[in-house]
């Protein structure tokens, strides 16, 4: 009899918290971002410049250390936004020192912004998505990116 009684009330809990849904993400690869490597493709807000963007995200790849990046290239700077390996995190300040180097090194004109934090990493993403959309601006492009930005600025 307690065991029916437990079961049944277990099974209960169950499927109330299964029964619990959130609002699921329009693309499919903001659901899985922060899961899985995603791969997105560089993004260039004045879809201009996007070999640049191009190449940078091909450069950072090649390093051991990340395994997903996302590049943003606006009008006056590039935010580059990564995914650092779970082991590899205890070493994140020289990661993002090497990264740093290596991208003045090989870019020293343009200006880049560096985050390893997953909600920026969200945020990029969701404003590729928007971006995909014609009925998105150059203007609302630049303008989320600048935002993205600040974001990523208060959080260092």
């Amino acid at each position: 009899m307690q065991r029916t009684l437990l079961f049944g009330m277990l099974s209960f809990i169950i499927v109330t918290l299964l029964g619990c849904t959130f609002e699921a993400p329009k693309e499919p690869d903001e659901q899985w971002s922060l899961v899985k490597v995603i791969d997105p493709p560089p993004q260039s807000i004045d879809y201009h410049s996007r070999s640049m963007a191009e190449k940078i995200e091909h450069d950072i790849e090649k390093l051991e250390d990340i395994y997903d990046v996302m590049v943003i290239k606006g009008k006056d700077e590039t935010l580059v936004v990564y995914k650092v390996k779970h082991l590899e995190r205890f070493h994140m300040k020289k990661i993002e020192k090497d990264l740093e180097k290596m991208l003045e090194e090989r870019y020293p004109d343009e200006n880049f912004s560096l985050s390893s934090d997953y909600k920026i990493f969200l945020e990029a993403v969701k404003l590729k998505n928007k971006m995909k959309d014609p009925s998105f601006t150059e203007d609302q492009a630049e303008k989320k990116f600048q935002e993205l930005l600040t974001l990523q600025k208060e959080k260092t």
